[in-house]
């Protein structure tokens, strides 16, 4: 299905975090905590049909559980959805019952069956930095001494199993190639989200350690490029891959170090948005996939998650005092918006479209829910 563009008032942004927030509340959540919870096994479906009905035979990736725990989570704290606290507790309860240590071996799996069981017992980086921010998200409600030991003891497991004497985190265990940036983004978030929780200042100096890391190793400061495929030295694979959704990531990410650390990120904030700027979409302006460390697209294709990244980017220079940033952000959302989740399904979206705006994927996947929401939150906080 080719994508639409029949959102009401298409190019009017002005208004268009209420129209967001209005749609999270009365659309998304509602329908992501029913349709969206499998009523008989539990656990959170991890994708509906496209007429909007739970697949209840995929698999369950234990980073999609985990996401839609913060997003009940933070939907509570927010004051959006009364119900949030408790369905994140029940969802939280499920992924420790389920996907916690089940063969008797530290860490989270990485899959289960629709039942519950184990399907993939991979103890993978990127997964663990998602349960860390679903227990930040549960215990910023809750303040609960079993959930802080929890955040503990997952943090005990990334120092003590899957940290790199190379550096940073590998990819999972068993180890393997390529190393990747994307899992030490998602814990730099999580631990400033722990941080947040928490208050601990324990977290505001693991949160540190990634910083440094981005500094030392992921960021190339003569290209102002973040890549994204790494040797096991951190030595960059060529040609180095650049996805922008996560040159715009970084930016949102970096300003949430600011503001706990009050240590200056001005300077990568705006090279990072500059060169996520450049992989653009003609006819859109939606940000595409892949790109190659000389502003040269690689990819047409554009999924839904850079839309919000660009969109949080806009949201974070906003925040920092930057002129015109605010407006840049709600044409982002506007953008999101019109082409993305106008779907037939309301509280749906489209995944990814081809550069002919044709939709590449059937399914509704659980797994944007936390990157739209996360950017309607940020819109509401910030740009009110």
């Amino acid at each position: 299905m080719a994508e639409t563009h029949s959102a009401a008032a298409a190019d009017d942004s002005a208004d268009v975090v209420a129209r967001l927030k209005l749609r999270m509340i009365e659309h998304c959540l509602p329908l992501w905590s029913s349709e969206g919870w499998d009523q008989t096994a539990g656990g959170f479906i991890d994708r509906l049909d496209p007429d909007g009905r739970a697949d209840t035979q995929a698999p369950r990736r234990v980073f999609v559980q985990a996401r839609q725990i913060y997003c009940y989570a933070k939907a509570a704290q927010m004051g959006w959805y009364p119900d949030g606290r408790a369905i994140a507790l029940k969802g939280l309860e499920h992924l420790l019952a389920k996907a916690k240590a089940p063969d008797g071996k530290p860490g989270f799996v990485h899959t289960l069956n629709p039942d519950g069981s184990v399907l993939d017992p991979l103890r993978d980086s990127y997964d663990h930095a998602f349960v860390l921010l679903a227990l930040a998200s549960v215990h910023a409600l809750e303040r609960d001494a079993q959930l802080r030991a929890e955040i503990d003891a997952l943090c005990h497991f990334v120092d003590t199993q899957l940290r790199s004497p190379h550096g940073g985190v590998h990819e999972g265990l068993p180890v393997s190639l390529p190393r990747r940036q994307n899992p030490h983004m998602h814990l730099f978030e999580s631990m400033i989200a722990a941080f947040d929780a928490t208050h601990d200042l324990v977290f505001q100096n693991r949160a540190g350690d990634f910083f440094a890391l981005f500094l030392a190793n992921l960021y190339d400061k003569q290209r102002q490029v973040l890549g994204e495929y790494f040797e096991e030295d951190f030595s960059k694979i060529e040609p180095v891959s650049i996805e922008p959704g996560h040159q715009a990531e970084w930016t949102w990410l970096l300003k949430g170090f600011e503001r706990i650390t009050g240590c200056p990120t001005g300077r990568y904030r705006g090279e990072l948005l500059a060169s996520a700027l450049r992989y653009r979409d003609e006819a859109t302006g939606c940000l595409v996939d892949e790109g190659d460390a000389n502003g040269n697209i690689r990819r047409q294709t554009r999924r839904l998650w850079p839309q919000t990244e660009i969109a949080k980017a806009w949201i974070a220079q906003a925040e920092a005092g930057e002129a015109g940033a605010a407006d840049e952000a709600r044409a982002a959302l506007a953008r999101l918006e019109r082409h993305y989740l106008s779907h037939p399904v309301t509280g749906g979206w489209y995944d990814q479209f081809d550069r002919e705006g044709n939709s590449l994927v059937a399914t509704i996947p659980a797994s944007s829910f936390y990157h739209v929401l996360c950017a309607v939150t940020e819109a509401e906080q910030v740009l009110g």
